[in-house]
């Protein structure tokens, strides 16, 4: 039985196997982020608290950039997708965090969901293919492979860490609180 709670998140499912129940946790987080964005106009999504310069526009954009990273570049091992193809990383190593502050709500909001469903997709067709002990087509520069699980379970981190920040940003903005 699927559960919505408050909020409108799916739960995860209680009694999956092992792919249900990580794409299930990580699809919670991504909504959970959805959540803590919504509703904001462009000085909201460019708030920040304290001495950071993170911004919720910024982590939209950020993790656009890490759902393009892992499901497109790592695990099919295909070219960047855009706009990620024409960045210069050198000139500025934090470019997804730096120009959201260029890009409206719409287009940051379409960004990430557009690496997410290319990502859905991407694990989809992953998993036509094979299990999620799966290596990923690139590695890292020492020769080690993450493997689809890998992948998955690093990116519920990923999520998970920023929605903490996302957490204190958005109560900032406009008090709204919750988990």
């Amino acid at each position: 039985m699927t559960q919505v709670d408050e909020q409108g998140r799916l739960e995860p499912p209680l009694a999956a196997d092992e792919t249900g129940t990580l794409l299930g946790f990580l699809d919670y987080q991504r909504a959970t982020l959805a959540w803590k964005c919504s509703n904001l106009d462009a000085a909201g999504l460019k708030a920040t608290v304290g001495v950071s310069p993170m911004t919720l526009g910024g982590m939209l954009k950020h993790l656009a950039y890490v759902e393009s990273h892992w499901f497109i570049r790592s695990l099919h091992g295909a070219e960047w997708p855009p706009p990620w193809d024409t960045v210069d990383w050198k000139a500025d190593h934090d470019w997804d965090w730096h120009s959201a502050a260029d890009d409206s709500p719409e287009q940051l909001f379409a960004l990430w969901q557009e690496a997410v469903d290319r990502s859905r997709s991407a694990v989809t067709k992953a998993l036509a293919d094979g299990d999620l002990g799966q290596p990923a087509k690139r590695g890292w520069p020492d020769g080690q492979t993450p493997s689809l699980r890998w992948i998955l379970c690093h990116m519920i981190e990923e999520y998970a860490r920023h929605n903490g920040h996302a957490d204190l940003i958005r109560e900032s903005v406009d008090g709204l609180t919750g988990e």
